[in-house]
C-alpha cells in the first residue's frame, strides 16, 4: 500500500500552473486589463496529466498512458484511402456550414441501419468534433443564466463550457442506487432550487462507463419533453458497448439534441469531426451560429468520416481489443486492491474507488505517474464533491500496454 505522505511529496511533478489553479491565493496578480470572469473555469486535469506525462517522456521515461480517452488504433483504412484521394485532387475548401450533403446523407443511413430510426438529412449538422457540437447546442438552445442539469461524476468539459458561455451547470450526484445514471426523480428534486432548462446525459458515460437501459433513457427523455426541458444526448461512445443494448434518444423523441463524434469508436480523434441531429426548430439557429464561429468543419475530415462509416469490420476488430483489455482489468485490478469498480457497460474506462490507497486521488495519480510510470486521471476531474475517492483508468491502449501497466502497478503497490 502506498502511504499518503509519499503522494504529497510528489506535488513537484505536476505543472506549477495546476497548483496555482487549485489554490487561487498562489496566483500572481494580473495587471489590468484582466481575463474575463467567464474564463475562470477549472483545468481539464486529464489533459494536464497528459502534459505532465509528455514532460517525463521528454526526460527519457517510458510512460503507460491510461489518462486520456484516445484510441491507440489509427483511423480505419477506408478513411485514410478516401483522405489520400482527396489530397491528390489538390483542392480542399469551405463546405456548407452544416457539412457536405453526402456526409449528412450517409449519417441518415447510419441511423436507419443502426437504430431503425428515420431522420431527414436537413436535421444533420457536421461539427468540428463533439466539442463544437456542445458549443452550438448551448448557444442555440439557451439564454445566459439558464440552468442545465448534469450528472456528477461526469465529463468536466461540460460544466466548463457551460460556465464559459454564461450558463449555470447543475451537477446532480448519482450513485449505485441508480446505477450511476440520472433519473426523473433526481431531476425533479433538482428543480426545487430553480427551473432546469436543459439536461445533458452521456450514455455510455465518461468516466464511469455505465449505460442507461433503453427504458431508463426513454423515461428520462419523456420527462424532459413533458416539462419543456431540452434533452441533450451525448452518444459519442455508441458502438463501444459490451454485452448490453444501446439506444439513441431519437428512438423516443425527435425533439432531443443528439451529439456524436468520430473520435471514439471510429478512432479519429485528431481529425476533429463530429455531428449533431437537431430538432427542426434548431437547425437554422445552429447553422447561423456555426457560420460565424467555425465557417465549416474541415472538408478533408468530412470526406474521411463518410468513408469510415463503412469500416465496420475493421472497427469491430479494434473494439474486440478493448473488450480484451476490459476483461483483463476487471480481473486484475481487484487482485491489486482496486476492489470497488463501477459497472462497466461501455466506453473504455474503469472508474475505481482508490480510498484503500489514498483519500486524495490527485496526489495518488501524481505519485503513480512519477514512481510507476502509469498515467491515470484523478476523480477530481469528474466529481468536485466526491472525486478525491476515485481514479479513472482508460483501457483504449494496446493489450501489451495494459499488461505492462498492471505489472508496474503491482510492483508499485507492493
Amino acid at each position: 500500500m502506498v502511504a499518503p505522505a509519499t503522494h504529497s511529496a510528489q506535488l513537484a511533478i505536476w505543472p506549477e500552473r495546476i497548483l496555482h489553479e487549485r489554490n487561487p491565493l498562489m496566483s500572481e496578480a494580473c495587471l489590468s486589463p484582466k481575463p474575463s470572469r467567464r474564463s475562470d473555469v477549472a483545468p481539464f486535469l486529464a489533459m494536464d496529466v497528459l502534459s505532465a506525462a509528455a514532460r517525463l517522456e521528454g526526460e527519457g521515461r517510458t510512460i503507460i498512458h491510461m489518462e486520456v480517452g484516445q484510441p491507440s488504433a489509427p483511423a480505419p483504412q477506408l478513411a485514410l484511402t478516401a483522405a489520400r484521394a482527396a489530397l491528390e485532387h489538390g483542392r480542399l475548401g469551405y463546405t456548407e456550414a452544416r457539412g457536405i450533403r453526402s456526409f449528412r446523407e450517409r449519417l441518415v443511413r447510419h441511423y436507419r441501419d443502426t437504430y431503425s430510426v428515420e431522420i431527414d438529412e436537413s436535421r444533420v449538422v457536421a461539427t468540428t468534433g463533439s466539442s463544437a457540437g456542445f458549443n452550438l447546442a448551448f448557444l442555440a438552445a439557451f439564454d445566459a443564466g439558464d440552468r442545465i442539469a448534469l450528472t456528477s461524476p461526469g465529463y468536466p468539459a461540460y460544466r466548463n463550457i457551460i460556465r464559459a458561455l454564461g450558463l449555470v451547470p447543475v451537477e446532480i450526484e448519482v450513485g449505485a442506487e441508480t446505477r450511476w445514471c440520472l433519473t426523473p426523480d433526481l431531476l425533479e428534486a433538482a428543480q426545487k432550487d430553480g427551473p432546469i432548462k436543459g439536461v445533458l446525459v452521456a450514455s455510455p458515460a465518461n468516466p464511469t462507463g455505465t449505460m442507461m437501459t433503453p427504458q431508463a433513457l426513454s423515461e428520462l427523455v419523456r420527462y424532459c419533453d413533458g416539462n419543456g426541458i431540452w434533452f441533450i444526448s451525448d452518444e459519442i461512445y455508441h458502438g463501444l458497448v459490451y454485452g448490453t443494448e444501446q439506444a439513441t434518444a431519437l428512438s423516443t423523441s425527435h425533439n432531443a439534441i443528439i451529439i456524436n463524434s468520430f473520435s471514439k469508436y471510429y478512432c479519429m480523434t485528431g481529425w476533429r469531426i463530429g455531428w449533431m441531429v437537431l430538432p427542426e426548430c434548431l437547425v437554422r439557429p445552429v447553422e447561423r451560429i456555426a457560420q460565424s464561429l467555425y465557417i465549416s468543419p474541415p472538408e478533408l475530415s468530412q470526406i474521411a468520416a463518410t468513408a469510415a462509416l463503412d469500416a465496420t469490420d475493421e472497427l469491430e476488430l479494434v473494439k474486440a481489443g478493448y473488450a480484451k483489455n476490459r476483461e483483463l482489468l476487471l480481473q486484475a485490478l481487484p487482485e491489486l486492491g482496486f476492489d470497488k469498480l463501477l459497472p462497466l457497460d461501455g466506453a473504455f474506462y474503469v472508474y475505481a474507488d482508490t480510498r484503500r490507497f489514498s483519500n486524495d486521488s490527485l496526489a495518488f495519480t501524481k505519485a503513480m505517474l512519477e514512481e510507476a510510470g502509469v498515467a491515470a486521471t484523478p476523480g477530481a476531474d469528474f466529481d468536485i464533491s466526491n472525486g478525491s475517492a476515485y481514479t479513472r483508468f482508460s483501457f483504449a491502449g494496446s493489450n501489451e500496454n495494459m499488461v505492462e501497466a498492471l505489472t508496474r502497478l503491482k510492483n508499485w503497490l507492493a
